[in-house]
């Protein structure tokens, strides 16, 4: 591969192309612990669109695979490392081009991170809702590769709903401008919302305009305590079945908050089984009220609306912290499926089930009232018959979503991980649709290859 080195020096600063192994060794992988990767080439942390279109009729020419990554906080190994490959590091690509308070609209590079965006924002007096869990880490460029989620997405709407235009290296190296800035356009096909969720598979994105909201109201903070996860997923059904809408509806297991409480000691573990947080950012307290007859109802053993800001952040503190949490105890599988909201008990019954069967240990946090699941399944280190065991709880996840009518991901991407899932759920002809859709984009097959269609 020194054809591929000596060619991008050519054309790129030498301080933006790194070949020692023990620093590309840090970008081979995302946080999918057990995705598979393989041995770049170089690491290129580019630095312009002018940069990043060198390197794409560098690699065009000579069929070389591009691997784009983030800040790597990914949880389905789209951005990891294939043999020979070169991998493009965006972190560099971190300007907040503008912020336009009349048209309520920003324009940044694909490096800048989630929750400096969300601040300089509220600095106009604005708000960019998208929230990962991941948000203080993760980039804008990551999250519209998965078309990320986050917290408050059950009433606003996930990365997608946010995003008016792109700016990407695609084909050979071609620089593209995709969508608008304007509150409305119909012209051609909406190529700009096909890059949105493509993990890297069908060009590179460069700039990034999304839209922003006015400053949030002030929420009030619902939490209900219950037995049995299936009674916290009445609990949601019954949310969804009166017609609310809150503002967040988050669900978090004892096996989390016990996690949780022995890395950070936030004593949060003592009273429930189940925990469902709520949020209601309604101008009056009727919302926030009917959500916690609708806990009771449901079977908890307590509800109530709380009275201390500080403890309610607490609470959506640890359901931020209860991935990282769980890591420290060994190996986790993240399954992230979705189901219709009305069977959201139906599927964490499934969920327990899965791992009775399997003898494995999956703890549960979910995006409750969208149907978004994200069981946890915790392996044991150096253990390869309890890493064969969890595995086979996570295909029986994705099977029972589907077979409830769900999908295989709601926010985290198929990457690697959910690849048989994607086939399982899409038709063959939807399939040959998309395989169309990569050729068009990327004649040279060198956008993230394997990723998302690949084979499983």
């Amino acid at each position: 591969m020194t054809d591929v080195v000596d060619a991008l020096q050519r054309r790129i600063p030498a301080d933006r192309i790194v070949t020692d192994p023990d620093v590309i060794s840090a970008y081979a992988h995302d946080e999918a612990a057990w995705a598979p990767y393989g041995t770049p080439a170089a690491l290129v942390r580019a630095g312009s669109t002018a940069e990043v279109r060198a390197l794409v009729e560098v690699c065009a020419a000579r069929g070389v695979p591009i691997v784009p990554r983030g800040a790597g906080t990914g949880l389905s190994g789209g951005a990891n490392a294939l043999d020979g490959c070169v991998l493009l590091s965006l972190e560099r690509m971190n300007e907040i081009v503008e912020i336009d308070p009349h048209e309520r609209l920003a324009v940044v590079q694909p490096g800048v991170v989630n929750d400096e965006l969300r601040a300089e924002a509220a600095r106009h007096g604005l708000w960019y809702p998208p929230d990962p869990a991941s948000a203080p880490w993760s980039t804008i460029g990551g999250n519209v590769a998965t078309n990320a989620g986050g917290v408050c997405c059950v009433k606003y709407g996930v990365t997608r709903d946010y995003v008016l235009a792109v700016e990407a290296v695609v084909g050979r190296g071609e620089v593209v401008r995709l969508g608008r800035r304007t509150a409305k356009g119909v012209v051609g096909y909406d190529l700009c919302g096909l890059m949105v969720g493509s993990e890297g598979t069908l060009g590179v994105i460069t700039e990034i305009t999304v839209r922003l909201r006015g400053a949030r109201p002030p929420e009030r903070t619902i939490v209900g305590y219950f037995d049995t996860l299936h009674a916290a997923g009445e609990a949601v059904s019954a949310v969804t079945a009166a017609g609310i809408v809150p503002s967040a509806l988050e669900l978090i297991d004892r096996y989390c908050l016990q996690a949780v409480d022995a890395w950070k000691n936030m004593g949060l573990s003592a009273d429930a089984d189940v925990l469902l947080l709520a949020r209601s950012d309604t101008a009056d307290d009727a919302e926030a009220d009917a959500i916690v007859r609708c806990f009771k109802d449901a079977g908890a053993t307590w509800s109530a609306r709380s009275t201390d800001e500080e403890e309610a952040e607490a609470l959506f503190a640890a359901r931020r912290l209860a991935y990282p949490a769980l890591e420290r105890l060994g190996p986790v599988l993240t399954e992230d499926v979705c189901v219709p909201r009305s069977l959201v008990p139906e599927m964490l019954t499934r969920i327990e089930r899965a791992a009775r069967d399997n003898d494995t240990h999956i703890a549960n946090i979910a995006h409750a009232g969208d149907g978004n699941l994200h069981p946890l399944i915790i392996g044991v280190p150096g253990d390869e018959a309890a890493r064969a065991r969890a595995e086979r709880a996570f295909d029986r996840i994705v099977d029972d979503a589907i077979a409830l009518g769900g999908t295989v991901t709601g926010e985290h991407g198929v990457g690697l991980l959910k690849r048989r899932g994607l086939h399982a759920e899409l038709d063959p002809a939807v399939v040959a649709l998309h395989h169309g859709v990569k050729r068009a984009l990327d004649p040279a097959g060198i956008f993230n290859p394997g990723k998302v269609f690949g084979e499983p």
